[in-house]
């Protein structure tokens, strides 16, 4: 089965149809730039054009770089325009779509349900933190499997700043940080989230995870295990496609 998958995050936005028996991407993906200020008619012209570049016309799962609740309102906007609090993003995105029937999760949680069902996290049972590291720094806790939903561990407190202002991606790459370097500030913040929350697992996402080569070998003295995710920069598209999927069978099911 096919259902298409959108992945908003602050620098772009990238989607594909996704084989859900394979949980990997069915086509290869198209991006466009997220534009500046993230409006959402800006964000939501952006989805359009990502999904009328294949032609889709059935349901579509969306992740947004925010808390999202009931599977439409906004309430958090740290990456994108803050007009995006307490919009409706399923009507939205929706009505943008021609009515196509839309779903959106938080951004961090679909990668990590991903990940949890076809990549690093599979079979893990205990707690298992998923971290994606991109402009901000989104999280996915799941214990035992099961997912604790709009986490936002990117803006715990360190060294006086909201963490993603220290270690993101982006971070690295504004102040021009070596990778040593900025593995630093990665073992600080995951040592600062494993004194919370003593997860048997890290799982790092986001864009860095195709190059965990170049900076999880400086890492030290976390207890937990660490490991780049396996669906890598595709782990929100994919679990954006997971999500619809189970809102299609949620509503399927309420009709019988």
């Amino acid at each position: 089965m096919q259902i298409f998958g959108v992945d908003i995050g602050g620098s772009g936005i990238k989607g594909a149809p996704v084989d859900l028996d394979r949980g990997d991407l069915a086509e290869a993906r198209h991006k466009v730039l997220t534009p500046h200020p993230a409006t959402p008619d800006g964000v939501a012209d952006g989805v359009r054009q990502v999904v009328d570049h294949f032609g889709w016309t059935g349901p579509v799962g969306l992740t947004f770089p925010g808390v999202v609740t009931g599977g439409s309102t906004v309430r958090t906007a740290a990456n994108v325009d803050r007009s995006w609090i307490d919009t409706d993003a399923r009507a939205l995105f929706s009505e943008r779509l021609g009515g196509l029937p839309v779903t959106v999760v938080n951004d961090a949680d679909a990668a990590g349900v991903a990940e949890v069902a076809f990549g690093a996290g599979r079979d893990r049972r205990g707690t298992v933190i998923l971290l994606t590291f991109g402009t901000g720094i989104g999280s996915a806790v799941f214990v035992d499997g099961t997912l604790v939903p709009n986490t936002e561990l990117g803006h715990l407190e360190l060294n006086g700043h909201d963490a993603e202002k220290r270690a993101s991606s982006k971070v690295k790459d504004d102040h021009d940080l070596s990778w040593q370097e900025w593995a630093a500030r990665v073992q600080r913040y995951l040592a600062h989230v494993e004194m919370l929350f003593s997860p048997e697992l890290f799982i790092i996402g986001g864009g860095v995870s195709r190059k965990a080569h170049k900076f999880l070998h400086y890492i030290e003295g976390i207890k937990a295990e660490i490991v780049p995710a396996e669906l890598q920069n595709n782990a929100g598209i994919v679990g954006a496609a997971m999500h619809a999927a189970q809102d299609r069978e949620n509503r399927e099911s309420a009709r019988a």
